[in-house]
């Protein structure tokens, strides 16, 4: 094992909810230092969200916090007293990278926008990242990854034909973000290992979550189709669907994309008949008569466990799998195999279950998995042995309110 890949880069984050921590925890996980700044009068929106620890709700009991924040520094600040101005000018000093996700006026009005930080570190990196970008006519609508889902036009595509739109679960955009947010922020970081220059970079959560939306983009496009609501079919394969099985809400997904895998499944569902029938003999026939074809195969999985179908049809030949919950994912032997799930501590939850990178890296692995912070656990370290306070100093800042 090498020395991690981002081991000396030290990251000043004002990232909250989802999708700015999710980004920065990558960095995190390669290396870099992270002092991530919040404030007790305005706590992460994340704490506040479930799971929770027993089911008790509380700024240090948030599963999810925990999952996004682990291994990073935590420093209690509140930015809006004027006696933090100092610690801040230090903290940009010392950023390699500052990352925020805050509406557009946000750091503005605290006098950290780029302008202002580069005056203090003329080579910093900074990234913005909030639903709509900082700039054009609609940078300062403020919302999120709910609301961006409907923006970037999910909404529209995820449903059924017959029902209103159902739009993709949960904050859709703050799951897609993060992933663009890492890669500006690595491209931004080997410019400047080349040319000693920093940059800002304006990420839009929405428009960079319509990377997803790629096909039905450049059907309008190119054919002038808007795409609608169609469920679970396809426009280009039948069948192509979630069937019903046998259990308490359980079920199986199927798709047949070639001639070979159709006439697999016919002769495994004990069907060899529809190899043959013209309704679902060619493509274009079972495309034509998809709900016939849909309610014959959901008669078929009806009748059996999710897993006697998936383990009877992938043993065939065709494409399928049953639909996962939470419980199985935790329990999954793929996901167990890999890693997929760490331990962690916390001085009040004390042992959590986290979820470890999504990448495995030979040379240069996850560096150990590191506690989730709680509020201002680690202000006396950053402030003290990152930034050269002194104790007297430092008196001073917790007497005046801006450390808390």
């Amino acid at each position: 094992m090498t020395e991690a890949p981002l081991k000396g880069i030290h990251v000043l984050d004002f990232m909250w909810v989802m999708a700015g921590p999710a980004a920065t925890q990558y960095l995190s996980q390669y290396g870099a230092t992270l002092v991530r700044v919040e404030s007790a009068s305005r706590i992460d929106t994340a704490r506040t969200l479930q799971p929770f620890k027993d089911g008790q709700s509380g700024p240090e009991r948030s599963g999810l916090y925990a999952n996004l924040n682990y291994g990073k520094l935590n420093l209690a600040l509140n930015v809006t007293n004027p006696a933090a101005r100092p610690v801040l000018d230090r903290l940009v000093r010392w950023a390699d990278v500052i990352t925020e996700s805050f509406s557009p006026k946000g750091m503005a009005s605290m006098g950290m926008d780029y302008e202002a930080c580069k005056k203090l570190n003329p080579g910093v990196i900074m990234l913005s990242s909030c639903l709509n970008g900082h700039y054009g006519p609609e940078a300062q609508l403020a919302g999120f990854g709910t609301m961006g889902a409907q923006l970037a036009g999910f909404g529209e595509l995820a449903g059924w034909p017959d029902r209103a739109p159902a739009g993709p679960f949960g904050a859709y955009t703050d799951y897609i973000a993060p992933k663009f947010t890492v890669v500006a922020l690595l491209a931004a970081l080997e410019y400047r290992r080349r040319t000693g220059k920093g940059q800002y970079i304006d990420l839009s959560q929405a428009e960079a979550s319509q990377q997803f939306l790629g096909p039905a983009l450049l059907d309008y496009t190119v054919n002038g189709v808007v795409d609608s609501r169609a469920g679970n079919t396809s426009q280009e394969f039948a069948p192509h669907g979630v069937y019903p099985c046998r259990g308490e809400d359980d079920w199986v997904a199927i798709v047949c994309e070639t001639e070979d895998q159709f006439a697999a499944l016919a002769t495994a569902t004990g069907n060899a008949a529809w190899a043959t029938d013209p309704r679902f003999a060619t493509h274009d026939g079972r495309l034509a008569n998809r709900d016939t074809l849909d309610a014959l195969l959901g008669e078929w999985t009806a009748t059996r466990t999710r897993d006697e179908a998936e383990s009877l049809l992938i043993a065939a030949g065709v494409p399928a799998h049953r639909v996962s919950g939470a419980s199985d994912l935790a329990t999954d032997p793929q996901l167990m195999h890999r890693g997929h799930f760490g331990k962690v501590s916390n001085a009040e939850l004390g042992e959590v279950t986290v979820e470890t990178s999504r990448m495995r890296l030979s040379r240069t692995p996850q560096v150990p998995l590191a506690s989730t912070p709680t509020l201002g656990e680690h202000s006396q370290e950053v402030l003290s042995g990152m930034l050269g306070f002194s104790e007297d100093e430092i008196v001073e800042l917790v007497a005046a309110g801006a450390i808390e």
